[in-house]
């Protein structure tokens, strides 16, 4: 569904090919009364060759927040520190609840948000909180978020992001629903109200522009993020499509290259792996969920299949 007077956003140049389906309206000229729309439900991603670039994209123009625990510093970003943040420091950021002088030696770009370790909605918002103002500080171009599960192609991420201009609206992601989400939004004393809309789940990563991050700098900025996740008592990646979608009145960009453990992995085809931006890898209906892909190395010995270390030769699968 489509409201009247809504435009459709895509890069210079291109005809919805790309992995994408992208639709926009107008900011709202009260966006905080504003109730969500409804888009249609995600279409299949189209298939097309790479759109021409909107504008050239350098690790310096990206920010990506890595989302972590210091309780798995050693079983997931250790991984990751040794396959693809081992080659993008430049433009990686971890966010985690700990110090850790083993993580600080691999990398100065780790962030303590002296938030709770608790895997609660208020911990994560605390977390979010902080990779949004340090973005914002950051001056870049985009700002992605990804989980400690996630296998970032970089290149594939830039292949995108370039498809976009940097100051449009632009929110990157894949939903982990079929509907949009429901909630109750509290607008005042004892006052609430139902509110619908979609958001993109950050266990497959999301990036948003800079030109629409500076929007929901009264939502988010300064602390303000953790009250709006109150308002709706929902996750952080659920309060960033809330900001989005219910009060700028921005819709989420779906897209198919983004992937979480959430879905069934194996049905990636290994052909098209180095056109992914992001995968995972964990449990699915019970069953070990990862990437189909052969190599050297067993599944119990890389059951992420994202590389493996072998004499300290770093190696990735992408």
């Amino acid at each position: 569904m489509r409201l009247a007077g809504a435009r459709t956003l895509l890069p210079r140049g291109a005809k919805g090919a790309g992995g994408v389906t992208t639709t926009s309206g107008p900011l709202a000229p009260t966006p905080t009364r504003q109730q969500a729309r409804i888009p249609a439900a995600p279409a299949r991603p189209a298939a097309g060759a790479p759109r021409p670039p909107a504008e050239p994209l350098g690790p310096r123009d990206v920010f990506i927040a890595v989302k972590t625990t210091k309780k798995f510093h050693r079983a997931r970003l250790d991984l990751l520190l040794e396959t693809w943040i081992s080659r993008h420091k430049e433009m990686t950021f971890i966010f985690t609840d700990g110090e850790d002088e083993v993580l600080a030696r691999h990398t100065d770009n780790v962030i303590n948000t002296n938030c709770s370790a608790a895997h609660s909605r208020q911990a994560l918002s605390c977390k979010m909180a902080v990779e949004y103002d340090r973005f914002i500080e950051s001056g870049r171009k985009w700002f992605c978020h990804v989980d400690d599960d996630n296998y970032v192609n970089v290149r594939a991420l830039l292949r995108l992001l370039a498809s976009y201009p940097h100051t449009q609206d632009v929110y990157l992601g894949k939903p982990s629903l079929d509907r949009p989400i429901q909630a109750t939004e509290r607008v005042g004393e004892g006052e609430v109200r139902p509110v619908h809309f979609w958001f993109a789940t950050g266990g497959a990563g999301f990036c948003i522009s800079r030109g629409l991050a500076l929007k929901m700098s009264p939502w988010a900025s300064g602390g303000h993020f953790l009250s709006t996740a109150e308002r709706i008592r929902l996750p952080d990646d659920c309060t960033v499509g809330y900001i989005v979608e219910a009060l700028l009145g921005v819709p989420l960009t779906r897209s198919g290259l983004f992937h979480s453990h959430l879905e069934n992995l194996q049905q990636v085809s290994a052909a098209e792996l180095h056109e992914q931006v992001t995968l995972s890898y964990g449990m699915f209906e019970n069953k070990r969920n990862a990437i189909h892909m052969k190599g050297a190395f067993s599944v119990e010995a890389d059951p992420s299949r994202y590389g493996t270390r072998a004499g300290g030769r770093e190696a990735g699968c992408l």
